[in-house]
């Protein structure tokens, strides 16, 4: 169900069940989907971090443990991913890949 990567419709799935995330200033934020103890998601957050340093980014971490099962289990193998407005990356990634999305 959740398999196809339109950013918008996948967005908007995540919003109905986290509506906070349609704030108008999460719409242009980045979001970074984890979950607590992901050693993996602290190092994607830690490459925005560097990111940030030269590039002016704002995320929103998301922990995909909050949405429903089938939504959750479209992330549960791929995490830690960014979702920009309009793009998905997928770990693992580099600052460089990062800069690739702006």
């Amino acid at each position: 169900m959740y398999e196809n990567n339109n950013i918008s419709t996948l967005r908007a799935h995540m919003i109905e069940e986290k509506p906070e995330l349609g704030s108008p200033e999460n719409m242009t934020k980045w979001w970074l989907l984890g979950t607590s103890g992901c050693h993996l998601c602290d190092i994607a957050e830690q490459l925005i971090t560097q990111l940030q340093v030269v590039q002016r980014v704002t995320y929103e971490p998301v922990d995909i443990a909050d949405f429903s099962e089938p939504l959750m289990m479209a992330f549960a193998t791929t995490i830690p991913v960014v979702l920009t407005p309009t793009k998905r990356l997928d770990y693992p990634f580099s600052v460089l890949d990062l800069q690739r999305l702006l």
